[in-house]
């Protein structure tokens, strides 16, 4: 067994334990807090960035500001300094294991997740991811191994590293691609654009898709194999690999893979709130009220040009007795809408998506709100 000279020494405040786990950007050590008695990860980085004063400067910045986020699903960082040529951070210790564990789990078992299982999971992190961009932090990094699992608690780990080690690689790794692992790398991060935290969102949908299928969308021996799919082919039907998925489901999955960042969920919560009313729709009534999983594609996913588009023919909508307000219904499940929504409650699906520019508009809207093009009825 290689040995790990940091093992039993001190860096700062904190005694190293044991390794816990090692990534391609540093070592995870579960270490001892002797001053407030308590254990905690301490990820220390290769001792080549210390050397990198500038490094040094972005590490720190980084790091304080990943420090003010606080959320349940986010995990908390207590310290980050330099020590004896060390760059480290210290966290909460998180014991259950990462999402990774547990999907290599299942897959062991010749197993999927189950989507009563998923849903809760991938609202939560959703919801740190939807926090987190308020905060103006995007992740750059959403993959399974960076979800800790605390119990049923997922917490997103490593926000901020993947951002500052970029600046340092980006003229000695892959010149002109973003950071990021390319299995869930956006096709804006593949293509080294500006991005912003619809790229999260994109990482999520091929995290989703993997959980409930086993299968990332898109496989490669090396990155550039990689990237080319993730910007130019369309991604495969999640039913195409696990056909019990519900229609209601893969659309969600399919919408948050769309290449055209406008064409996704805008705000991490949006996929979120698509996915819990998914799921309590599905729970509530009959399967039969669903299209079935060999449905015909449809604009929800896909790059609709305005020739390709035609929206099936509505029935006529009810109108409310008290206040007299026209409800809109959904284009694949028929559910009625309010006005205003632009994601069906029941189903999840975009309610009035702009073929031009695949902005997603509420329920009345005759013009799309972003280009100005006329919606199609």
């Amino acid at each position: 067994m290689e040995q790990d000279d940091l093992i039993g020494t001190t860096l700062g405040n904190y005694r190293i334990l044991a390794k816990l786990g090692q990534g391609g950007m540093a070592r995870v050590y579960k270490g001892f807090q002797e001053n407030l008695d308590r254990e905690v990860a301490i990820k220390v980085l290769p001792p080549w960035y210390a050397a990198d004063r500038s490094f040094v400067e972005r590490f720190n910045l980084e790091a304080k500001l990943v420090a003010r986020l606080s959320h349940p699903n986010i995990v908390t960082v207590h310290d980050a300094s330099e020590y004896n040529g060390h760059l480290y951070i210290v966290m909460q210790l998180v014991t259950g294991g990462t999402l990774k564990n547990r999907l290599d789990m299942l897959h062991s078992e010749g197993l999927v997740m189950d989507i009563t299982e998923a849903v809760p999971i991938f609202t939560q992190i959703a919801s740190a991811l939807s926090y987190a961009h308020e905060q103006g932090i995007i992740h750059r990094d959403v993959k399974p191994v960076n979800v800790l699992m605390d119990a049923d608690r997922p917490i997103l780990s490593d926000f901020g590293i993947a951002k500052v080690v970029a600046v340092t690689q980006s003229n000695l790794t892959r010149p002109g691609a973003g950071v990021g692992t390319p299995e869930y790398m956006s096709p804006e991060q593949c293509q080294g654009g500006s991005v912003d935290g619809r790229a999260d969102i994109y990482a999520l949908g091929v995290m989703l898709f993997e959980s409930l299928t086993g299968f990332t969308p898109f496989r490669g021996d090396n990155y550039p194999a990689l990237a080319h799919s993730h910007i130019y082919e369309p991604p495969p039907r999640p039913t195409s690999f696990n056909p019990h998925i519900p229609a209601p489901i893969e659309h969600i999955i399919l919408t948050a893979l769309a290449k055209n960042p406008q064409q996704r969920y805008q705000r991490a919560s949006d996929m979120g709130d698509a996915l819990s009313k998914a799921l309590s729709s599905l729970q509530a009534g009959p399967a039969a009220s669903y299209p079935a999983a060999n449905a015909p594609a449809n604009p929800y996913y896909a790059q609709p040009s305005a020739s390709a588009y035609t929206r099936p023919q509505q029935p006529a909508a009810p109108v409310a007795e008290s206040r007299q307000v026209a409800m809109y219904p959904c284009h694949y499940c028929q559910h009625y809408n309010k006005p205003n929504m632009r994601f069906c409650t029941r189903c999840g699906a975009p309610m009035n998506q702009c073929a031009s520019c695949g902005t997603m508009n509420p329920a009345n809207n005759r013009f799309c709100t972003a280009c100005g093009q006329p919606l199609i009825a």
